[in-house]
């Protein structure tokens, strides 16, 4: 691989912001400073002008996802591509075992889909059931496959839904091997009622779906999945938190000094449930994800969230189903895949609204697109930091640029962008992924099978030295 200089941008980590040459070697960042010397031989890129941030890392998509009967429209090859036109060189996906399947059946499935992925990816492993074989593939997965990360679904009955006593044994078993537990949360049983009320009242299109699955329904399970997390005194991380109440049980938490941490989506943060209420069903049904989307005034109490440090990552939920797909549920919303897209927008959406906003400074959002992220899930400083030794995953990001999103010019294989017709001012020029140019002005050069499964390193000398509620004080830096 030959080397790369960049030259004369403003390197932007979480902590600080200075001018700096970037030289890449091998697929690591070898230097940072000032005016460095050209190698021979090496190829120079003028980053003037621009901010040069570490590669994106969206720690919540679902590519190739089989779900409610069919699969999702963006595999590995195109979701990852599509995630590196929008300055995200890293995912972390889901294995979802269905109930009674061995999670290392699932995870190997998921390994051979990810194969063809362009950029860099690693997986959460969901528990979607409780016995001996389950606690014993927790331990296989942690200790050989490099997965610190297991998803909880209290949501999806008749499916996939985790009852407590599931909870409490995963949460158990992860702080035996110091991984993290995470939750999607809302109370299934509520939302199964629910549902059943609305289409009662005849309310069967769109409209129904955040009727049926309020904001009270996911601060529920919220509250309760951080109370057993507490009681147990394991760290736990909320994803796609959408509503006031969810960010306010988790700041609470916090405040009491229990070790919780908080996602949140770019949807939530820029669109609000009105799009529910449209009459083209497409439309509607185009928006149908859960968490839905919320009333007007929840996106604000997420962006304090993410400004006061008690929401701490940024993610898109990248889960792409076409209109036809949706159109299952035409007479039914309960039967309309759940799912939006995002993981190519996300850097821009978040740039605009949040550095142009004022919300966030340059710095902040670095630590929320990619830092944070990478510390949470003990890959930092190998991702999320522009400093010798990491990996050269980096985004040229010129913050005069704009664009408006639309499902016309987006590199996702999905038909609807819930983004649509937003124009944003901040765009990456050039996108390397393991020092190699992977996008460049417009020009998307992914690579089927490039990208690299990433191993993540439980958080075992934490637990061991400093004790259980102090696990994720200081993320042991990842060694080569």
């Amino acid at each position: 691989m030959s080397l790369l200089l960049i030259q004369g941008g403003t390197v932007v980590n979480a902590d600080r912001e200075f001018q700096a040459d970037v030289l890449c070697d091998g697929g690591q960042i070898v230097a940072v400073g000032p005016q460095l010397a050209v190698p021979t031989g090496a190829q120079a890129l003028d980053a003037s002008g621009r901010y040069l941030l570490p590669g994106g890392i969206d720690p919540h998509t679902h590519m190739q996802l089989p779900f409610m009967g069919t699969t999702t429209r963006d595999d590995f090859y195109s979701g990852t591509a599509a995630a590196m036109a929008g300055g995200t060189t890293t995912i972390i996906d889901f294995v979802i075992p269905d109930p009674q399947q061995p999670l290392m059946d699932a995870y190997r499935t998921w390994r051979g889909w990810a194969e063809k992925a362009a950029g860099d990816y690693s997986f959460h492993v969901a528990v979607t059931w409780w016995d001996e074989s389950v606690h014993r593939d927790m331990g296989t997965l942690v200790q050989q496959e490099g997965v610190n990360s297991f998803k909880h679904f209290m949501a999806y009955k008749n499916a996939i839904m985790c009852d407590d006593e599931t909870l409490v044994n995963s949460f158990k078993r992860a702080l035996e091997l110091g991984a993290m537990p995470t939750v999607h949360a809302e109370n299934g049983e509520l939302v199964f009622l629910l549902q059943a009320e609305m289409k009662a009242l005849g309310l069967t299109g769109p409209e129904g779906h955040p009727l049926s699955r309020p904001p009270a329904v996911e601060a529920e399970a919220a509250q309760r999945a951080i109370a057993i997390a507490d009681v147990l005194n394991v760290p736990i991380y909320v994803v796609h938190v959408s509503c006031a109440e969810s960010a306010d049980a988790i700041a609470r938490a916090r405040a009491r000094g229990q070790r919780v941490y908080g996602e949140v989506l770019a949807g939530h943060l820029t669109v609000d449930d009105s799009v529910y209420r449209d009459p083209r069903f497409e439309f509607a049904a185009g928006h149908v994800m859960s968490p839905p989307f919320r009333p007007k005034g929840n996106g604000e109490m997420l962006w304090r969230g993410l400004q006061a440090g008690s929401l701490h990552t940024t993610a898109t939920d990248h889960c792409t189903f076409c209109a036809e797909q949706k159109a299952a549920g035409k007479d039914d919303f309960s039967k309309i895949p759940n799912g939006c897209g995002g993981v190519e927008e996300r850097m821009a959406v978040l740039w605009h609204a949040g550095v142009n906003g004022g919300r966030l400074t340059p710095s902040e959002f670095v630590a929320v697109t990619s830092a944070n992220a990478a510390k949470l899930f003990n890959i930092y400083p190998r991702k999320g930091c522009i400093v010798a030794g990491a990996d050269a995953d980096l985004v040229l990001w010129d913050p005069q640029a704009s664009k408006t999103l639309s499902v016309k010019t987006q590199r996702s294989l999905g038909d609807f962008n819930i983004f649509e017709g937003m124009t944003v001012r901040g765009q990456p020029t050039h996108t390397l992924s393991r020092g190699k140019l992977v996008y460049a002005n417009g020009d998307l050069r992914a690579e089927r099978g490039a990208g690299q499964y990433v191993k993540r390193p439980a958080f075992g000398a934490q637990f061991d030295a400093l004790g259980r509620k102090a696990a994720l004080a200081a993320p042991v830096p990842v060694t080569r």
